[in-house]
């Protein structure tokens, strides 16, 4: 079974405060281009940073690899993971048939997505989004990709109930220059995009971006290329034994920031959840369980 690594941009991260002033340089720029920017040959890379080669080299043990092409030989594993198809992703589980049952596998699977997700989750950057997210002042715009859709649709029907303004774009991306259209730096977008992204997503993510609208993103542990425009990123882990990604980890932050609007704006919540009930009732949508 896959064992969870910490990426080379996560190093990075962790070890920032024992990095020099220019190493620090370095992983500036090692981050602006990520992964990409760490694939090129280490005078290339040291030129870009302005700094010596042998900064490079120390950086790279510093970080905990033998040298430079240790760390490149990360990278390189790491954005061949991003592009993995389903039935590659499945390949690369090698799992005891007969250790327990196939329920338990894979829920012992998700538990340590969940647990390696909330020990690096910005519990700070949490509290922002969450504030964003109460404040009805900002039109609220949200959309998933083919696999992600389903997350997007659970955060977009519990915010619509919570406040006003929220608006879930369309599945066809040909109609979304016209959500574009009013969206402005009061704006907020999110977006929900794991391997293997997706394109037309991360040119919305740059148009809204170039508009001045705030983009949240939902990603995994590689992190979608639409991360260089977001102004608040959340990784979750989605490794799963199964030729697709397991979104639970995403979906438990979506579902912490949904209890944490509403308790933040009760009142109206409670009064918009109380009418929308008594139009339940009034339409006889639902079955009385009495």
């Amino acid at each position: 079974m896959p064992q969870t690594t910490k990426l080379v941009k996560q190093r990075i991260q962790d070890e920032t405060e024992q990095l020099t002033r220019s190493e620090r340089q370095l992983a500036s720029v090692l981050l602006q281009d990520y992964p990409m920017g760490g694939l090129q040959s280490i005078t290339k890379l040291a030129a870009a940073a302005g700094v010596s080669t042998p900064t490079v080299i120390r950086m790279a043990r510093k970080l905990g690899f033998d040298g430079f092409p240790d760390l490149q030989d990360a990278l390189r594993d790491e954005v061949a993971a991003q592009i993995k198809k389903p039935i590659s992703k499945r390949d690369g589980w090698v799992v005891d048939e007969g250790a327990e049952h196939p329920l338990m596998r894979f829920a012992q699977v998700v538990w340590a997505n969940m647990r390696h997700t909330l020990e690096r989750i910005d519990t700070a950057m949490f509290d922002k989004v969450a504030a964003i997210l109460a404040d009805t002042g900002r039109h609220l715009y949200v959309v998933g990709g083919r696999i992600t859709r389903s997350n997007a649709d659970y955060l977009f029907n519990h915010m619509q109930i919570i406040r006003p303004n929220v608006t879930m774009l369309g599945n066809s991306a040909n109609v979304w220059p016209q959500y574009l259209l009013d969206m402005d730096e009061g704006s907020v977008l999110v977006i929900f995009d794991i391997r293997r992204y997706e394109a037309h997503l991360e040119k919305l993510a740059q148009i809204a971006s170039e508009r001045g609208v705030t983009v949240i993103l939902f990603t995994d542990q590689w992190g979608s290329p639409i991360g260089r425009v977001a102004n608040l990123t959340f990784n979750g882990l989605v490794e799963a034994p199964s030729s697709w990604d397991s979104t639970i980890a995403l979906q438990l932050i979506v579902e912490a920031l949904i209890a944490e609007v509403q308790g933040a704006r009760w009142e109206e919540s409670k009064e918009r959840i109380e009418e929308l009930e008594a139009m339940f009732s009034s339409t006889r949508l639902f079955r009385s369980p009495t």
